[in-house]
């Protein structure tokens, strides 16, 4: 399922854009440490912890109901009001359903000086039905490419997801390719489904433990790049409301664009 915004020429030269604040948080459903479902702790959550470092992206994973029709949780327009970003899911076209915030639990909100032009709901193979949204944007200067997902469990199963992803990467225009999400690697070097073999270029980037929110041990939640070392100041976020919203920590980096310089738009 794609949707294209505009069509913009591409030079081929490439430039260095401002630096991204990227963030991503897998909110459980709105679930917190305590059992207790409650999304108004989300949204206090994101006000107090991730709108003071003014993102420019917010990916939110199990962000609506698990089961179809894949229901609405969170107050969206309250998490646009406090962060200042919108909401890329408000054309129908790219929710699961009529019900949705967003795609298989999958949230994206980008900030007003970008531009997207261009996205992609991608269905990925697995027990529970996963899902990754991507976007490609522009800033005025550069066009880039932000993917969203939340993948398997299973090795397995990531690995194919991932396939499918490198096969989707590789049928798109090449540009830098962020990745953000709930990933389920916890080996901070990253396993075979991360592997060039299977996404056709290297991905990298920093690993701190998210999960789970208590003593955080393990990187489930990732912020990468194809292109190296531009992913930098990864930081946990571990404050008392974040802590008892969700069984994971939001995470957050900066992120380096070195992406296509834009011709005229056609």
């Amino acid at each position: 399922m794609s949707k294209q915004w505009c069509q913009t020429n591409v030079t081929g030269d490439t430039v260095q854009s401002p630096d991204l604040t990227c963030a991503t948080w897998n909110v459980h459903r709105a679930k917190g440490r305590d059992g207790k479902r409650d999304p108004g702790r989300i949204v206090n959550a994101i006000e107090t912890a991730i709108a003071p470092i003014e993102p420019d992206v917010l990916a939110l994973q199990e962000a609506d109901e698990e089961c179809p029709p894949h229901a609405q949780i969170l107050d969206i327009p309250a998490i646009e009001a406090t962060t200042g970003l919108h909401c890329i899911h408000t054309d129908p076209a790219l929710r699961w359903g009529p019900e949705s915030s967003g795609f298989l639990g999958t949230i994206l909100f980008v900030a007003p000086r970008l531009n997207v032009v261009h996205t992609d709901l991608i269905d990925l193979a697995g027990h529970c039905h996963r899902g990754a949204v991507s976007l490609e944007l522009t800033d005025g200067l550069t066009r880039f490419r932000l993917m969203s997902m939340h993948l398997s469990l299973s090795q397995s199963l990531r690995a194919v997801q991932m396939r499918t992803l490198g096969q989707y990467i590789r049928r798109r225009p090449s540009m830098q390719t962020v990745l953000l999400g709930d990933l389920n690697e916890w080996r901070p070097w990253g396993g075979f489904a991360f592997s060039k073999s299977m996404l056709g270029r290297k991905f990298s980037g920093p690993a701190p433990a998210t999960f789970p929110t208590r003593t955080p041990i393990l990187p489930l939640d990732r912020i990468m790049s194809d292109e190296p070392g531009t992913v930098r100041e990864a930081r946990v976020l571990n404050t008392p409301e974040t802590n008892i919203a969700s069984d994971h920590c939001p995470l957050v980096a900066k992120v380096t664009i070195k992406g296509t310089v834009l011709g005229e738009p056609t």
